[in-house]
């Protein structure tokens, strides 16, 4: 019998990903969208069908994580076998900025939705996702693992390690199958416009045809574990598959400087970053988190973790597809790589 999945945050990067996997291995999906006046589902258009159609397979909601209410009658009529929850304030210089809507959307978000599930008649019967992050470890000396202390060092770290506590609490508490899966971060095409990796390889793409001559950014020293999305949103789903509720990290294990992640990107795309890079101090962090670095030695033994991915391959992926977003003929190299590490790929060409 077909699986029914319910995603919060279906329109971000992970959630498109997510969604496409879950519509290829024959689950009904439903997603949960905030009501705007303009439509924010870019990522998920092309796999959208009208919901009156026999074939409709994605299911649309309007819903907000600050809704307890609204979050439980989903759960109750829905009656979901997986959730996963990924919706979040998810961007850590904005969460400075919006610490108490931070903490409500990231933090008591998470438990509306445990409780929701709780209360239901379903509540051993529903798997749980957590999207937690390598955030929560903050200035802890890397490599992290599952046993590395939380040090948050933002408002949206904090709020992230709540959410980590209160998914625990739920399964030793209740019995319910939740689980953590801590993230270190993740790329694509399909990131958001604000965060870092993608405003660079934007950027170059807008140079490259002229409609832009600076890219602005903060701090330059920041290392980072940075992988490919689509791989960490497969793991997600195989987290689900485990015969127990466990937290794992995912990472590459590999760590580099947001410098490196320039001078790799200008690199490839043939430009000169001395002529084109400009800091801006309100870029910067009031707290800033030196280097973070996975150690995902338990995700490898227990359920076969193995990124194909690794860094300037990722640059390459995303270039590509942010010149032809703009209509410019890609370099190539990072098409090359998709084809040649996913020729059965479940998600569409960026």
């Amino acid at each position: 019998m077909a699986k029914t999945a319910l995603i919060t945050g279906i329109t971000g990067q992970d959630g498109s990903y997510l969604a496409e996997l879950l519509l290829s291995k024959g689950y009904t999906v439903h997603g949960i969208i905030r009501r705007s006046s303009t439509f924010n589902t870019s990522r998920i258009d092309h796999i959208y069908v009208d919901k009156h159609d026999p074939n409709a397979k994605l299911f649309l909601h309007y819903g907000d994580l600050s809704d307890s209410s609204q979050i439980s009658n989903m759960i109750y009529n829905l009656k979901p076998d997986e959730v996963y929850h990924l919706g979040a304030q998810s961007h850590v210089r904005v969460s400075f900025d919006v610490p108490e809507y931070t903490a409500d959307i990231t933090g008591i978000g998470t438990v509306r939705l445990l409780d929701a599930i709780l209360k239901s008649n379903n509540k051993n019967k529903i798997k749980f996702y957590q999207a937690s992050s390598s955030e929560m470890f903050g200035r802890s000396s890397p490599p992290q693992n599952e046993k590395t202390p939380f040090k948050p060092c933002s408002p949206y770290a904090c709020a992230k390690v709540y959410a980590y506590w209160m998914t625990e609490n739920y399964r030793e508490g209740y019995e319910m199958y939740a689980c953590n899966g801590i993230l270190f971060n993740h790329e694509s095409p399909r990131r958001g416009e604000t965060f870092v990796t993608r405003k660079i390889t934007r950027a170059i793409a807008k140079i490259l045809s002229g409609k832009q001559k600076y890219l602005y950014l903060g701090n330059l020293d920041a290392k980072r574990d940075w992988g490919y999305a689509p791989e960490y949103v497969e793991f997600m789903w195989k987290m689900l598959r485990n015969d127990k509720a466990e937290d794992f990290v995912i990472g590459t294990g590999e760590t580099h400087s947001v410098k490196e992640f320039v001078d790799e990107a200008f690199k490839y795309a043939d430009l000169n970053s001395d002529e084109h890079l400009k800091i801006d101090p309100r870029y910067y962090r009031p707290v800033e988190v030196e280097q973070l670095i996975a150690d995902s030695t338990k995700a490898k033994e227990k359920l076969g973790w193995n990124p194909k991915i690794r860094f300037k391959d990722l640059i390459k992926i995303m270039i590509d597809a942010d010149m032809r977003a703009i209509n410019l003929k890609a370099i190539g190299e990072g098409d090359e790589i998709l084809n040649k590490n996913f020729p059965d790929r479940f998600w569409k060409v960026d």
